[in-house]
């Protein structure tokens, strides 16, 4: 990794992500994230892959989830590399584009968003 990738952040994709994330990579994908949040909470990451503020907070929330016993599901879109998907999140929902953002689902609604330092745990 080069100098300025440690700085600033890289375009790298989330290869060495925790295994709680599933991507979304298509709307089919949000589908099923909406559809698995009437069996139980759904927590959905807007996440840019070019952002150091992005980056840090999302490491951040990965640091939580993993010493939570919430029984959530995790989903993960790379906003960057799937925008169409992050502007029907916006419109299916009604809420106001943000990144890094999080998005909990129950019951196929959105009950609470946060973004940036606002994104916690703590939330779902």
């Amino acid at each position: 990794m080069s100098f300025l990738n440690k700085i600033f952040g890289s375009d790298e994709t989330k290869d060495s992500s925790p295994t709680f994330w599933i991507n979304i990579q298509s709307e089919e994908d949000l589908n099923k994230a909406i559809e698995k949040s009437f069996e139980k909470k759904v927590v959905l990451f807007k996440h840019s892959t070019r952002c150091f503020i992005s980056k840090t907070v999302l490491k951040n929330f990965e640091k939580e989830v993993q010493s939570s016993d919430k029984n959530v599901a995790y989903y993960f879109l790379d906003l960057i590399a799937h925008r169409s998907i992050s502007n029907e999140m916006a419109e299916r929902f009604g809420i106001t584009h943000q990144s890094p953002q999080m998005i909990v689902l129950e019951n196929g609604k959105a009950i609470k968003d946060a973004s940036h330092q606002s994104i916690s745990v703590s939330l779902i």
